[in-house]
């Protein structure tokens, strides 16, 4: 068994299993690296021509500096693919039962039967579980990995693949072009409604590993879903990196909600490029929980391309020890009537460190957008930290701009009053916390607000006292 640290109370999902695979590639990064993942995933010259234009613009572009600190990522030794099976299921009794074990133990199978259309589960590089039901199927919907949907819905996939995200966004994303591996695939056509919600769950197993899948997801006109994804890895003594791109299009008057709870564990680097563009009256919702890594950067955008366009994001981030959570939100006003709303909650204490870090831009023309920030943060002791970048870019007069910005600290009245009641320091605090996030709970599915409050509670043990 490779070498790894005991596992913190407060990290249930730390455990690993001995499930061997079927191909790893050489740790580092090279233009044999990334033509070898083409060969294996046998695709079209196009995609192979692809990645290695991304990866002379990965090569090309210097590491982030002006957020969290980067300089502990060691590319080198990372392995960027790892194959863990040879085939693909649609039923949990076909997947090998190692991998049916761990995510017995996460819980998808369970939350698969009782609350989603469809799921799919990524273990390390691949997609080893995907299903949709079949009354969804019959509509026209497509809920598939996106290896898959590049195979078997070529000329949809090439339409809109890279469109929103473009290879030279940024290093990261250049990175994820080059090496990118599995992901969701969803088209909704037009005027078709998701009720249920579609759910990815994304798991780390290996050491020294970096995951890089890909999700495009379309919603054609006047259509609806409701996208869940799901992050978490065992603990390793090394660490790993998780490096995704998604990219959503929202046709004119349809709906897309993305939600993820991200739970990896502290030695993980989650660096994360999130765009979706709104066509005329598309609403596009980003709901953003952040507990675990041990950096987050990541900013989910939107640009604003249609009159009437609407976009929301909401963001919760839980920084303790050892933890930096460097989220926010980009919003791109380029079309008139445009709104959007970023509410951003954080919470750091022992020692962690929290910041927002957005921009908010409206260029010439989009007359009467309106656009409004909020950013609440709650410090637990002296050691811990909140910062806040806000950027605004206003090109056009007839525009309403709202930015507020709020620090506070853990209130001793309040922690006095919940003791007095029987409850200890931890239970107390952990109450304080849930209730700050509380605002924002309401928008996640109940089985997943459930699951927060228990994770935020794990978090805070050792937290104060």
């Amino acid at each position: 068994m490779k070498s790894q640290n005991p596992l913190p109370v407060e990290y249930r999902y730390g455990f690993r299993d001995e499930h061997k695979s079927v191909y790893a590639a050489t740790p580092g990064l090279s233009r044999e690296t990334a033509e070898e993942m083409s060969r294996i995933k046998n695709e079209p010259e196009w995609m192979r021509r692809f990645r290695l234009d991304a990866l002379k613009v990965f090569e090309a572009k210097p590491m982030p500096t002006w957020g969290a600190d980067l300089s502990g990522i060691d590319l080198s030794k990372i392995i960027y693919y790892i194959r863990p099976w040879d085939k693909k299921a649609n039923n949990w009794d076909d997947v090998p039962v190692e991998i049916k074990n761990t995510f017995e133990k996460i819980g998808v199978p369970e939350a698969e039967r009782k609350f989603f259309a469809g799921a799919a589960a990524q273990y390390d590089s691949d997609v080893i579980y995907h299903a949709i039901r079949d009354n969804l199927a019959r509509k026209g919907v497509i809920f598939c990995d996106t290896d898959t949907a590049l195979r078997e819905y070529p000329e949809i996939f090439r339409k809109y693949f890279g469109t929103v995200i473009p290879v030279g966004d940024n290093k990261l994303a250049a990175l994820n072009s080059a090496v990118w591996s599995g992901g969701s695939f969803i088209y909704v056509p037009k005027d078709v409604k998701v009720e249920m919600p579609l759910q990815a769950y994304f798991r780390i197993n290996s050491e020294n590993f970096g995951q890089f899948e890909r999700t495009l997801i379309i919603a054609d006109e006047g259509s609806e879903l409701t996208y869940l994804e799901g992050c978490t890895a065992p603990i390793y003594s090394t660490d790993s990196l998780h490096a995704a791109v998604v990219e959503i299009i929202a046709h004119p008057h349809s709906r897309v909600r993305y939600i993820t709870v991200q739970n990896w564990s502290k030695n993980v680097y989650n660096l994360v490029t999130k765009r979706a563009r709104a066509e005329e009256g598309a609403f596009v919702e980003w709901i953003d929980c952040n507990l675990g890594s041990k950096v987050t950067m990541k900013y989910p955008s939107v640009i604003l391309a249609g009159r009437g366009a609407r976009a929301d994001t909401l963001s919760i981030a839980l920084a303790g020890s050892g933890q930096s959570q460097d989220a926010g939100a980009k919003m791109i006003h380029i079309a008139p009537d445009t709104i959007s709303n970023v509410i951003s909650k954080s919470v750091s204490f022992g020692g962690g460190k929290t910041s927002y870090r957005g921009m908010s831009r409206v260029v010439r023309g989009a007359k009467n957008s309106r656009l409004s920030v909020r950013c609440d943060a709650l410090i637990l002791d002296p050691e811990s930290r909140a910062d806040t970048y806000p950027t605004q870019k206003i090109d056009e007069e007839q525009v309403r701009v709202e930015h507020e910005a709020r620090v506070s600290k853990l209130g001793e009245k309040e922690l006095f009053y919940l003791r007095s009641r029987g409850l200890s320091e931890i239970e107390a605090s952990s109450l304080i916390v849930t209730g700050f996030f509380e605002p924002l709970m309401k928008y996640l599915p109940i089985d997943y607000a459930v699951e927060m409050n228990r994770l935020i509670e794990l978090q805070m043990e050792g937290a104060v006292g």
